[in-house]
């Protein structure tokens, strides 16, 4: 009998499948279709300080094994999220949760924190520094190694819950602003977010997104995730949370592999809502096909 559990900072996961933030809604929506405990947990939908409206439309384009969007962190706040979101989502899930949460200052990203923290079924936050899809805040701290930083001690003074960091692939060096978060105090890396991509119509002669540009998503992203996270894995001691273009359960084996300890499946819920289900019962198929017998055995086994 296979062992699909895996230990996430001082939570144990029945499996390391998670739905990724923006790709799930608030995950009670999911419930209508299948039985969502049977995920290892959800992150659910970015979170910020006030209701957030969104980029204008269009704001998705297709590509070639993958897709852009440029949503732009739509969401109904923090206090709504408490009042009226997680408690649907209690009603259909009883495992932990992890709070993905956004801002456009350190002050934002402390108080929405502090909000939350009272929630007791968040088990982790999930501090998004990587969006490509949004102006004046987002990704331009997580291009930074010291910025990444301060943003990991302004959330610090305000939860002791484990402090997750969602790094942006849009950079030089990954490792030097991984590294800067584990010294901050962060308990964990979430890589990658989206790739900055943008198509063109032929027939406008315009860029077919109306924020211009977007995060670029699918299984086309899976080799660069795959370095990073390898990279990543060698140069911190902190566990990782894998993600980009996972669309399988042999998808998953290969991001352990490289070094996570949990894995977010995002653009493939998009595409089929059935999408982490299936991964998960395939997970025991495949791992008897590679001789696994423990997941957590082979996190970083590539190295």
């Amino acid at each position: 009998m296979v062992k699909t559990a895996v230990n996430l900072c001082g939570v144990e996961l029945k499996n390391p499948i998670i739905p990724a933030s923006g790709t799930f809604g608030f995950g009670y929506e999911f419930a209508e279709l299948y039985d969502i405990n049977l995920l290892g947990s959800l992150s659910f939908k970015g979170t910020t300080m006030e209701l957030r409206f969104g980029n204008p439309t269009p704001r998705i384009a297709e590509c070639y094994e993958g897709m852009l969007n440029a949503v732009g962190l739509q969401n109904p706040g923090v206090d709504k999220v408490l009042s009226e979101e997680l408690p649907k989502l209690k009603a259909c899930f009883d495992g932990p949760i992890m709070a993905n949460v956004s801002g456009f200052s350190l002050e934002q990203y402390r108080e929405t924190v502090r909000k939350l923290d009272a929630e007791p079924q968040i088990a982790w936050f999930e501090i998004n520094i990587s969006c490509p899809n949004v102006h004046g805040g987002g990704m331009s701290f997580g291009t930074n190694p010291e910025a990444a930083a301060s943003v990991v001690a302004e959330v610090r003074k305000v939860t002791k819950k484990p402090i997750i960091i969602k790094l942006t692939p849009n950079v030089t060096d990954i490792v030097a602003i991984a590294k800067a978060c584990e010294e901050a105090g962060a308990d964990g890396i979430s890589l990658i977010n989206t790739l900055l991509g943008m198509r063109i119509d032929l027939k406008t002669k315009k860029p077919i997104l109306a924020n211009k540009m977007g995060g670029f998503s699918g299984p086309a992203i899976l080799p660069v995730a795959t370095r990073m996270i390898y990279q990543v894995y060698e140069a911190v001691n902190i566990p990782i949370v894998g993600m980009g273009g996972v669309s399988s359960a042999e998808d998953v084996i290969e991001l352990m592999l490289a070094g996570a300890t949990a894995v977010e499946v995002g653009a493939a819920n998009l595409r089929d809502p059935f999408a982490c289900k299936k991964i998960i019962e395939d997970l025991p198929r495949v791992m008897e096909k590679y001789k696994i017998e423990k997941l957590e055995d082979i996190i970083g086994g590539a190295h």
